[in-house]
C-alpha cells in the first residue's frame, strides 16, 4: 500500500497537477520556484486539512465512498496503474489518472468475464461508466465554453494582450488576480483529484498518516516546481500567449468554475485531464479563427494529437484493468 501511495502521489502530482498549475508556471516565470511552491502548498494543506476534518479523516472529499474499501488483501498489482503513470508521464502524455488508477480499484473483486468488464466502461450505470460519462461531459462542456468565451473576447479582449506589454501598475493588479485564480483552481482541482494518490490508503486517516502523506506530498510538489513542470508542461507552452499572466488568468479562472460546478454534480471522481485539454482546444479554435490565424492547419494537427494522448490514456487503462482482472 505505501509503495502504491508513493508512486501515485509522483506519477499524479506529475501529470495532473502539473496541467493545473502549469499556466502559473508559465506566467511567474520571473519569480523564485520555491515562492510559487510556498503558495501552492500552503493551499494544499488547507484543503487536505479541511477535508480531513469534515470527511471523517477522509481527504478525499468523499469521493472514494463511489469506489469502495480498499481492497483486502491488497495485491501486487493494485501498484502496477502508477507505474505505468509514471512512464507514460515521462513521455509527456497527458494520461487521466482517474481511468489509470481508480478503475483498477472499482473493478476489484468483481465476478464476470472479461468482455463483462470491458463493457463496465461504457454502462453509465457501473462505476467505470459513471467515471468516464462524468468526464465525457466535462471534455464537452470545457470545450464549449472555452470556444464560446474567446470567441466573444478574443478580438477585444485577448488581441489587446497578444498585441501590448503590461506597464507595471497593470502587472501588479493581474498578479493579485492570477494568484487569486490558481489558487480557486487548486484547491478545487485538490478536491477532485486527491482521490486518485490517497485510494491506496485507509479511507480514515489518522492525524500521522495525515501529516506524513502531507509532508510527503510537498516534497514531490516542491520537486516538480523546482524542475519547471517536466514534460507536460509543454501541452501549456504550446498554446497562444499562455504565458501572459492576463491569458493565464482567464484560462485559470475559467477551468476553476468547471471543476466547481462538477464537484456539486456528483461524488464520482472524472478526469481533470479530459477538462484542462477540452478547455485549451476550445479556446485555441476560437483564437486561431477570429484573428484569422495562418497557422489554422498546424493548429488543428496539434490539438488532435493532444486528443490522441488523451484517448490512449483511456486505451491503456482499459488494457490495463482487464489484465489485472484477468490475474485476480
Amino acid at each position: 500500500m505505501i509503495v502504491g501511495f508513493i508512486l501515485a502521489a509522483y506519477s499524479v502530482v506529475a501529470n495532473d497537477a502539473i496541467q493545473t498549475l502549469g499556466t502559473f508556471l508559465s506566467s511567474n516565470r520571473d519569480k523564485k520556484w520555491w515562492v510559487l511552491w510556498l503558495f501552492a502548498g500552503a493551499i494544499l494543506v488547507a484543503t487536505m486539512l479541511y477535508g480531513w476534518l469534515n470527511y471523517s479523516g477522509d481527504v478525499s472529499y468523499g469521493r472514494l465512498e463511489k469506489i469502495g474499501d480498499l481492497p483486502s488483501p491488497f495485491h501486487w498489482w493494485y501498484v502496477l496503474p502508477p507505474l505505468v503513470l509514471l512512464f507514460v508521464t515521462r513521455l509527456g502524455v497527458p494520461v487521466s489518472t482517474t481511468f489509470l488508477i481508480l478503475s483498477v480499484f472499482s473493478i476489484a473483486g468483481i465476478d464476470g468475464s472479461t468482455s463483462d468488464v470491458f463493457i463496465s466502461f461504457f454502462d453509465f450505470e457501473t462505476k467505470t461508466g459513471q467515471m468516464l460519462n462524468k468526464s465525457i461531459l466535462g471534455y464537452l462542456l470545457a470545450f464549449s465554453l472555452g470556444l464560446g468565451v474567446y470567441i466573444a473576447i478574443t478580438r477585444t479582449i485577448e488581441k489587446r494582450f497578444i498585441q501590448s506589454e503590461n506597464d507595471e501598475k497593470q502587472r501588479q493588479l493581474w498578479t493579485v488576480l492570477q494568484w487569486f485564480a490558481t489558487g480557486f483552481l487548486w484547491c478545487q482541482w485538490l478536491i477532485q483529484d486527491l482521490a486518485n494518490i490517497f485510494v491506496y490508503l485507509p479511507r480514515q486517516l489518522s492525524i500521522t498518516e495525515l501529516f506524513l502523506a502531507l509532508a510527503m506530498i510537498l516534497g514531490l510538489l516542491a520537486y516538480i516546481f523546482k524542475s519547471n513542470g517536466g514534460q507536460i508542461q509543454k501541452i501549456v507552452t504550446s498554446k497562444t500567449n499562455t504565458a501572459d499572466i492576463r491569458s493565464a488568468t482567464i484560462i485559470d479562472l475559467i477551468y476553476a468554475i468547471i471543476l466547481l460546478y462538477f464537484k456539486q454534480y456528483n461524488k464520482f471522481p472524472m478526469s481533470t485531464t479530459w477538462v484542462f485539454v477540452g478547455l485549451l482546444a476550445g479556446r485555441e479554435i476560437a483564437m486561431a479563427f477570429m484573428l484569422n490565424s495562418p497557422n489554422k492547419k498546424t493548429m488543428f494537427k496539434m490539438l488532435a494529437k493532444d486528443l490522441g494522448k488523451v484517448f490512449m490514456g483511456l486505451v491503456v487503462s482499459i488494457i490495463l484493468v482487464l489484465l489485472i482482472h484477468a490475474m485476480q
